[in-house]
């Protein structure tokens, strides 16, 4: 399709007609499409490139940011730079985006990211570390944010260069005076944080990654282990509980033969399940770890678990439902927890307002560090899915509930 027919339409007008169109185009044909086509400070093509940022899949992002790197095209400093604080909005940073070329009148930063409970961190971003970064021009916007009150005095700073092979700047940042305000990360390593993040559901990840980021003693490697530790734990946790529990009509647990589906299978079944669900609302929801997504704007939130089918009609389908994922869409306006069967192109999208009303009457699993209340659905005779309550002994029917990949109806 012609970017003279892109251009008769806004951006994100197009991105929502014309999704799989808009994800093949290089990322310089993207801001080609955007307003008149040129990234300035203010200008609506800025307005609309971010806007587009903020919805597109993270995935899209990463290869966004590798042809930055690898092509050289017209502004593709200020396009790499908008890519890197949306990257910074993935790992959860309310990101104050700075200007792509400085002013006299202005500071020149090139991002602010914060975080309700950590110091801010002043971005700058660079292409290449050929050329000598001014570390005190780096300072001074630091020292001029803080005067206005922007950030506070113990801010850092945080240096993302596109070349993995940052030696000499190390040196430089190691041989000054800012050794302790300031740090360096490549592209491809803050994309692995990214990745990191979304493939796991244990908020003390992020937590931990967050941390990274910040200036801390490399002698004591501490921090760096415990985001390994906590992410490979998140992962065999996950998979103990994946495989849930097989229970009879009288409440037993009965043995099962282990036969684990796919990550990939079910990561790509939950993508579709919220595609799906993201039409029926008219709105995008980007990931914000391996099972929840909400919209931009942080209101609509979706909790996605999906389920193998199990033999037998009394629990065919089996989910937990983690204390952290509560927690997450207990905070949004609009929040649903969605049941997804993998030999099923149907979902079911529960309000939230049905788990809080409901959960005390779930059973719960409670081994301290790990908790969960089952998700069991049952069979009904008319061969619908409904979730057994189990210590009322009724069931919740869930077509109500129900959306199609193919034709859904608002909920």
């Amino acid at each position: 399709m012609g970017l003279g027919i892109i251009g008769a339409m806004p951006l994100l007008s197009f991105w929502k007609s014309n999704r799989d169109e808009v994800l093949k185009m290089a990322v310089d044909q993207v801001v080609a499409s955007a307003g008149d086509g040129t990234l300035r400070d203010s200008s609506q093509a800025s307005r609309e490139f971010r806007s587009y940022l903020r919805v597109v899949p993270s995935d899209s992002l990463f290869v966004y940011a590798r042809q930055c790197l690898e092509k050289a095209f017209e502004r593709g400093g200020s396009i790499l730079q908008d890519i890197v604080n949306e990257l910074g909005r993935r790992l959860d940073f309310e990101v104050e985006d700075g200007l792509y070329q400085g002013k006299k009148t202005a500071i020149g930063f090139d991002g602010i990211w914060r975080s309700e409970s950590d110091p801010e961190i002043v971005i700058e971003v660079k292409t290449t570390d050929y050329v000598t970064v001014s570390l005190d021009k780096l300072a001074g916007y630091k020292e001029r944010l803080r005067e206005e009150g922007r950030i506070k005095a113990n801010a850092s700073m945080l240096i993302i260069v596109g070349r993995e092979d940052t030696g000499a700047l190390e040196a430089q940042v190691r041989g000054s005076r800012f050794a302790w305000d300031m740090r360096l990360i490549s592209i491809e390593r803050l994309i692995k944080l990214v990745q990191i993040k979304e493939k796991s559901d244990d908020p003390s990840t992020l937590t931990q990654i967050r941390q990274l980021l910040r200036p801390f003693e490399y002698t004591k490697i501490d921090r760096i282990i415990d985001v390994i530790f906590t992410t490979a734990v998140d992962v065999e946790t996950q998979q103990i509980v994946d495989r849930g529990p097989i229970e009879n009509e009288g409440g037993e647990r009965e043995s099962y033969k282990q036969d684990r589906t796919d990550p990939d299978l079910l990561n790509t079944k939950r993508q579709e399940a919220v595609d799906a669900f993201a039409n029926t609302k008219g709105k995008e929801l980007i990931r914000y770890t391996r099972t929840l997504f909400w919209s931009t704007d942080k209101r609509l939130r979706a909790c996605c678990a999906v389920s193998k089918r199990y033999q037998g009609d009394y629990q065919p389908y089996w989910y937990a439902f983690h204390p952290n994922w509560d927690r997450f869409l207990a905070e949004g306006e609009d929040s649903y927890f969605i049941l997804s069967c993998m030999d099923r192109n149907e979902a079911y999208a529960v309000p939230y307002s049905w788990i809080t009303a409901n959960k005390k009457n779930l059973n719960m699993t409670d081994k301290g560090d790990r908790s969960y209340w089952h998700v069991a659905l049952t069979m009904l005779d008319d061969a619908s899915l409904a979730i057994n309550i189990s210590r009322l002994g009724i069931k919740t029917a869930l077509k109500p509930f129900a959306f199609r990949w193919d034709a859904g109806t608002p909920l």
